[in-house]
C-alpha cells in the first residue's frame, strides 16, 4: 500500500490520528522540503527516509523522480508513505501522484492533513467567514503553471482571499487585485510559518503591499479580506487591557 499523507502545518500535534499511525509502522517514506524535524521524529526510526524536497528552479526535475521511486519501493515493501506539507490535494501536486500511481496499478490511499490555507489564519484568530462580514472565500496559489498568474479578476469580489505561494510576486499581485476593483485599503495579513514556533504574523493593507512597504518570508499564507481587520481589532484590544496570547 502507498500512502499520500498530509503533515499539516507544521505543528505535530496538529496531524491526523491516522497519519500518526501509519507513519508509526511506515517502511519507506518520500517526504517534502517543508516538513518539520518533529513531525519526521514520529516516523519508524526503522523507516528508510528520503528527501524529496524541492528548492526553487528544481520542481519539475524532482516531480518526475517521485512517482518512480515510489512505485520502486512499493515492490520492496508493503507500507509506502508520500509525505506531503499541509493537505495532498490543495497545491501539493497529490492529485497527480494519485492519478499516476493507480495508473500503474498501485494500491493507494489518501490521508488529508489540515491545510496551511486554513490552519494560518484560523491559528491567527482570523475566521474565513463571519456573518455579515464574509460569506466566501478562496484559495488561489500565486503562481502557475508559466509563472505569475495573469488573470486575478476573478478573484477581486471573494470575501475572504488567501494566497499560497504568493509572498514573492506580492506587490505585483496586490496592483492587479486593486487594479481589478479590490479595496486599497482592506487589511491583509502574512503568517509565516504557521504553527511553528518561528511563527511571525505581518499585518499591513493591501495598498502597502503594493507599493513595495511589507517585507515577509515564505513559507507564508497571506490572507485579504475585512476578517483580518476583526482579528487585528481584538489583538488590539486584548494587547491593551494586558491580555496575553497564549
Amino acid at each position: 500500500m502507498i500512502y499520500l499523507v498530509g503533515a499539516g502545518p507544521g505543528d505535530p500535534d496538529l496531524l491526523t490520528v491516522k497519519a500518526v499511525r501509519v507513519l508509526e509502522r511506515a517502511e519507506v517514506v518520500l517526504f517534502d522540503r517543508l516538513i518539520s524535524a518533529e513531525i519526521l521524529a514520529c516516523i519508524n526510526p526503522r523507516a528508510i527516509l528520503i528527501d524529496v524536497g524541492k528548492e526553487e528552479g528544481q520542481q519539475c526535475e524532482k516531480q518526475r523522480q517521485i512517482v518512480p521511486l515510489l512505485l520502486h519501493y512499493g515492490t520492496q515493501h508493503e507500507t509506502v508513505v508520500r509525505l506531503k506539507s499541509g493537505d495532498p490535494m490543495v497545491f501539493a501536486r497529490g492529485g497527480e501522484e494519485l492519478a499516476d500511481l493507480l495508473e500503474a496499478g498501485c494500491d493507494v490511499e489518501v490521508i488529508p492533513g489540515i491545510s496551511s490555507a486554513l490552519a494560518a489564519p484560523e491559528l491567527a484568530g482570523i475566521p474565513l467567514t463571519y456573518r455579515e462580514v464574509a460569506r466566501s472565500f478562496a484559495i488561489v496559489t500565486g503562481h502557475g503553471r508559466d509563472g505569475l498568474l495573469q488573470d486575478w479578476t476573478a478573484y477581486a469580489r471573494i470575501d475572504t482571499l488567501i494566497i499560497l505561494m504568493g509572498v514573492k510576486h506580492r506587490a505585483e499581485i496586490a496592483t492587479r487585485l486593486i487594479a481589478a476593483g479590490r479595496d486599497a485599503k482592506q487589511p491583509t495579513a502574512f503568517i509565516e510559518r504557521a504553527s511553528t514556533p518561528n511563527e511571525r504574523r505581518v499585518y499591513a493593507t493591501l495598498a502597502d503591499v503594493a507599493e513595495g512597504m511589507v517585507e515577509a518570508e515564505a513559507p507564508a499564507v497571506w490572507i485579504a479580506g475585512e476578517v483580518v481587520g476583526l482579528s487585528l481589532a481584538r489583538a488590539l484590544t486584548q494587547r491593551s487591557s494586558g491580555a496575553r496570547r497564549i
